[in-house]
């Protein structure tokens, strides 16, 4: 790809004009082979056969070296670039802690910084302290050199330190906002219906500014959802952040024609359409992040609402021990997945991460031995090497009729996004009879309740038995930030409460059985927990960033013979538990004590 970019500042900033070409992949580090090669083995860091094998692994996977030595943590990124630094015989400096003055910032474009990954740190009329992680990038120190009139001093950092810092060149949304405001810069025809230029009001500067600033101060705060939500006299814009909606800003209302209008055009949707419902989609990327937006409007009373879905597409696919399965569970679900048919099914409510774990399994089971389809709706990632089909209701194409036509497509494996109807489960069942390992998702609140969801969808209780492996239900809990973790022990009044809503013997029980904690005589009282205090790198939450709870249900014999003699749901809980099946409230009070995530958010999302 080709970026051009031109830039025009005073006098003490830069203008440049420049045509880069920029490959796929991040190449973070300018150095050749030979010199990475000679810094990395006369410093006794790997030896040199070792260093050959390695290089013929990163080209065949076409990773670039320094990327693939910090991917497969065979070398820490501070401890690469101290050695980078050292071979140029420059210093090396951390900034993380470093507080950068937004004046120095401004020395250098944000544009150029991330382009070249510099970030000035300190300046004074003689001399400009850089920051890079590509010292040999002379070219560019020369030209803010002569631009500024000042010496620079090189100094070597991470890729990470440059990342954070980059992040400080971005205006605060919510003053970048009020000042539009202020400056009363939206257009005055917004609020005349009948004469406006929608179009042309989109296109106005300030309204452009502030859809960008919306956006992209979204990806930087980790949100998974943006909310546009008109109101009688003003626009409320609102994040969903580790799974809890957070007021952003408050916007004048005669800002939200030009808005809509401009989120509209971004997703290829009739500017001009009101009164029924849009869906659209757009993708902002650069060599930092791409992300894409998945936009749903819909008409209201007071205008039109806005809901985008952020989906990060450089986001790293986890493995099930990232997904944070207990050591049975996760034995459980890899002795399945190696099953060569039936079903594996992930339950949940919506955004419970079903998805999240059905790429996870779908990446491990991708290999060129087998053929993989998919029907999604929508395809919220790209897996090479799998044939990915979306469905689309207007035109007729629905799970039932494309996971048939995929049965004529040779699959070994099939993941159909969500069994909602009878059609659908039927095929999906006798996809699995006849040989296919089928990977779906059902809306229910357990693992047992699936069984159930599955009879009412007309599935005879012997094909159930037959096909149904596995069954993972899941949800999100936030994690504690590690930031703020505090230890705490429960007081009277909390164990007290904590009894009236669980059953705490049972949750003792499979605590000391997991060997979490060890006998005492008082309880849960003895048990350390934790919680944040609240932290500027969490916005004063107290959490940051979530992980799953699960329970993993296996169909063994017994189990079957209980669901053809059509046993009730207390039964099958009690032969799930003779299986040592570890209940989600159970696995999240492990995760609890080791102190990932707190009781409060555990009590939140799986009350009994």
């Amino acid at each position: 790809m080709f970026f051009l970019s031109k830039l025009c500042y005073n006098k003490n900033n830069i203008s440049i004009t420049k045509l880069v070409c920029w490959k796929s992949g991040r190449k973070i580090l300018m150095l050749n082979k030979k010199q990475l090669k000679t810094i990395l083995t006369q410093n006794g860091i790997i030896p040199e056969k070792e260093f050959d094998n390695l290089s013929c692994e990163a080209k065949a996977q076409g990773i670039y070296l320094e990327n693939y030595l910090i991917d497969k943590k065979i070398i820490a990124p501070e401890a690469l670039y101290q050695n980078i630094a050292a071979f140029f015989n420059l210093p090396f400096i951390n900034l993380k802690e470093k507080e950068i003055n937004k004046k120095i910032l401004t020395i250098v474009p944000e544009p150029i910084a991330a382009l070249h990954q510099i970030i000035p740190f300190e300046s004074d009329e003689r001399e400009i302290k850089i920051a890079t992680t590509n010292p040999g990038d002379m070219e560019i120190f020369e030209f803010i050199k002569k631009k500024t009139d000042r010496e620079i001093k090189i100094y070597v950092t991470t890729p990470e330190n440059i990342k954070n810092k980059l992040n400080q060149y971005h205006e605060d949304l919510k003053s970048e906002l009020t000042r539009l405001e202020d400056e009363r810069q939206f257009s005055s025809q917004g609020t005349d219906k009948q004469n406006v230029d929608l179009k042309k009001i989109a296109a106005n500067l300030p309204v452009v500014k502030t859809v960008n600033n919306i956006l992209e101060y979204a990806i930087q705060q980790n949100a998974s959802d943006i909310h546009i939500e008109p109101e009688e006299k003003d626009l409320i814009v609102r994040y969903r952040v580790d799974g809890m909606l957070h007021d952003i800003t408050t916007l004048p209302k005669n800002s939200q024609p030009g808005i809509i209008a401009r989120i509209k055009i971004l997703a290829n949707l009739k500017v001009d359409e009101h009164r029924i419902p849009q869906d659209g989609r757009f993708k902002i990327s650069n060599n930092q992040y791409t992300v894409s937006f998945r936009v749903s409007i819909i008409p209201t009373f007071d205008g039109e609402n806005i809901v985008m879905r952020l989906l990060d597409e450089k986001a790293q696919i986890l493995t099930l021990e990232q997904l944070g399965l207990q050591p049975k569970s996760l034995e459980i679900a890899k002795k399945n997945i190696k099953k060569p048919h039936g079903m594996i099914l992930v339950t949940g409510p919506t955004g419970s991460g079903k998805t999240t774990t059905l790429y996870t399994i779908l990446n491990m089971l991708n290999t060129p031995t087998v053929n993989i389809c998919s029907i999604e709706d929508p395809i919220e990632y790209r897996v090479p090497r799998v044939n990915q089909s979306q469905v689309n209701a207007k035109i007729g194409f629905t799970f039932a009729i494309g996971l048939r036509a995929m049965l004529r497509q040779d699959p070994d494996i099939i993941m159909v996004g969500e069994i909602r109807d009878k059609e659908t489960a039927e095929i999906a069942v006798h996809s699995a009879l006849t040989g296919h390992l089928v990977l779906s998702t059902l809306h229910t609140n357990d693992a047992i309740g699936s069984l159930l969801r599955l009879n009412d969808l007309g599935i005879p209780h012997f094909l159930i038995t037959d096909t149904v492996n596995l069954i993972v239900a899941q949800r999100l809990v936030r994690r504690i930030c590690p930031n703020c973790i505090q230890s705490y022990n429960l007081d009277k009044n909390a164990i007290s409460d904590l009894e009236k809503k669980l059953n705490i013997n049972n949750i003792l029980a499979t605590l000391k059985k997991e060997k979490i904690i060890s006998e005492s005589k008082d309880g849960i009282k003895s048990i350390l927990f934790y919680h944040g205090k609240g932290c500027t790198k969490c916005n004063n939450t107290g959490y940051k960033g979530r992980i799953g709870i699960y329970e993993t249900l296996e169909m063994t014999d017994e189990l079957k013979d209980l669901i053809i003699k059509k046993a009730s749901v207390s039964e099958i809980k009690s032969q799930a538990e003779k299986q040592d099946m570890i209940t989600m409230l159970e696995d999240g009070f492990i995760k609890a004590k080791n102190g990932i995530t707190t009781i409060e958010e555990i009590l939140r999302v799986a009350k009994e």
